[in-house]
């Protein structure tokens, strides 16, 4: 600010001298050519007035004082010249001062000459004979003046600008002083220019919002650990340099490290050392966005690393840490389903495609053709059924199932209990139904199916001579189906598993017991699919008690 004040003092005086000499020199220079002119008409007219009382005898005689005079008839001709013979000049009618006196009786011109730098100046009068009379005069040009006068100017510049310099030093530190007392910190009004007021508010207000951002940006860190912090998932950034820039506790659990090392080398590699881990990073910090499974600290992680790409270079990586054990537990589980699958599928098949080729071969006995129907057909309705299990389960994952109604649950399980009697009948086991009537809005198929599956396995791993009680009510705010039976029971080991996909608590009974191993799969997924939840409680030997617990 100093130079760009000093500067600009320094410019504006020099500028101000050197207007004021042009302005000047202009002035005197209009000055001396008003009166060189105003001398040549004077002499112009004396001249005329004597050679119209004394006749042209007096131009050969007369000294003129160094101006040109020529006189000239009414056709252009020149008949006297005071420095040139008229036999060398030509003809002046076509010169503006000699036109102009012809037609107004009086005429005036200047020219200037390149060579001498002057400029002439002509003054005609018309005679009372017609001719003219022509006085010319060489004054100095406007450049031959400022060129006589440069040699003043340039010394008067030098002083005038040595004045500038001392001026314009003391003018700076005078007006920066004020400004250069101030207290940015604290600035005060009072104590500065007037015309600052604005400024120092200015500043007093943004030093406040500086306060203010800087206790922003603490609470924005804060609130971004907090956030890091509250995350399940592990996330880490690294500069270029592989520093961790941040990290959060989630990262560290997943990979296995409790703490950062206490060396200040805080590299992201101290915190996995396995060869995929740093492949992961080293692939993210070249610019290619990588992924890896790992081995964590108490299961599986999956390592996502991306690039943070400035135009010109990596400028650090963001990676993600995922635990993704229970995704491989449901991949296993889906492996296992299809497995499963296969195998419940093949063995119907198997029993329809070889009682069938007997058949066809005519190796069955005549009395025997109705017992290999009866076989055939037991197998294929195992078929449908498990394929209509499996098409419900699919339904349920799919969240495809969405006609909803108003459903009497204590009306549907009274019809649930009417259609499996046979079953029931079968091994003498005693259907009950208790409870409230309770209207529940949902889907009826799939309400149908939960119900129907707990009182069919109620039935079928039932004792002899048992008892199955479905019960229906409202409890908490919330609608419960209760399915209790005095049948085997299930293991304790098992209870936590039953509800997986073809899973059977005793896989010998279960090879003597129809079914498809998918009905308390479907209770559990049509209960969460109603936004509710199924638990069993059961003592071997004694019976058990599923509940189906809905919102």
């Amino acid at each position: 600010m100093t130079n760009r004040i000093f500067s600009a003092l320094i410019v504006f005086s020099t500028a101000a001298a050197l207007a004021a000499m042009a302005l000047i020199t202009l002035l005197l220079n209009r000055f001396s050519t008003e009166r060189s002119a105003a001398e040549l008409r004077d002499s112009c007219t004396l001249i005329a007035t004597a050679v119209e009382q004394t006749g042209g005898d007096y131009l050969r005689r007369a000294d003129f004082g160094g101006k040109r005079v020529t006189w000239i008839l009414p056709g252009g001709k020149v008949i006297f010249d005071s420095e040139t013979s008229p036999g060398l000049l030509g003809n002046h009618a076509d010169r503006i001062e000699v036109t102009e006196a012809f037609s107004k009786g009086r005429g005036s011109s200047e020219r200037f000459s390149a060579t001498t730098m002057d400029t002439t100046l002509n003054y005609a009068l018309r005679l009372n004979d017609g001719s003219v009379l022509r006085v010319s005069g060489a004054h100095p040009s406007f450049m031959r003046q400022l060129s006589t006068m440069a040699g003043p100017m340039l010394t008067l510049l030098l002083i005038t600008g040595g004045f500038s310099l001392l001026y314009a030093f003391l003018s700076t530190k005078r007006i920066l002083k004020p400004i250069n007392d101030i207290d940015l910190d604290h600035p005060d009004i009072r104590k500065s220019y007037t015309e600052l007021a604005p400024l120092l508010t200015k500043l007093r207000t943004q030093n406040g919002m500086v306060s203010r951002q800087m206790e922003e940006l603490r609470r924005s860190r804060d609130q971004f650990s907090l956030i890091t912090e509250s995350m399940d998932e592990g996330f880490i950034i690294a500069d270029p340099k592989m520093n961790i820039l941040a990290c959060n506790s989630a990262a560290l659990r997943l990979l296995g490290t409790e703490t950062l090392p206490e060396d200040n080398r805080h590299t992201i590699f101290s915190l996995n050392r396995s060869d995929g881990f740093r492949k992961c990073i080293l692939n993210a910090m070249g610019g290619v966005s990588s992924r890896c499974i790992l081995p964590g600290g108490k299961g599986e992680c999956e390592i996502i690393a991306n690039p943070v790409n400035n135009p010109d270079a990596v400028s650090g990586i963001v990676v993600l840490v995922f635990d993704v054990t229970e995704r491989r537990q449901l991949e296993t589980m889906r492996r296992e389903f299809t497995s499963n699958v296969s195998h419940e599928l093949k063995t119907p098949l198997t029993v329809i495609y070889g009682s069938a080729d007997m058949l066809a071969g005519g190796l069955v006995k005549p009395e025997d053709v109705a017992d290999f129907g009866k076989s055939i057909r037991g197998e294929a309705d195992r078929l449908i059924k498990l394929i209509e299990d499996i098409v419900s389960l699919s339904k349920l994952d799919e969240d495809r199932v969405t006609e909803h109604e108003d459903v009497d649950l204590y009306e549907l399980s009274g019809e649930i209990l009417r259609r499996l009697s046979p079953q029931a009948e079968k091994k003498s086991v005693t259907c009950l139904l208790s409870g409230s009537k309770v209207v529940y809005n949902g889907s009826r198929t799939i309400l149908d199916e939960i119900i129907t599956n707990l009182c069919s396995n109620a039935i079928k791993y039932n004792k002899d001579g048992g008892i199955v009680e479905v019960k229906t009510g409202q409890s908490g705010g919330k609608t419960t189906i209760t399915v209790s039976d005095s049948g085997i029971g299930i293991p304790p080991a098992s209870l936590k598993r039953i509800f997986e996909r073809f899973y059977r608590a005793d896989k010998s009974r279960s090879r003597k017991i129809e079914g498809t191993g998918l009905g308390l799969s479907i209770v559990k997924h049509g209960a969460e699919y109603h936004g509710g939840t199924v638990s069993a409680e059961s003592t071997p030997g004694k019976g058990s008690i599923f509940t189906v617990t809905l919102p």
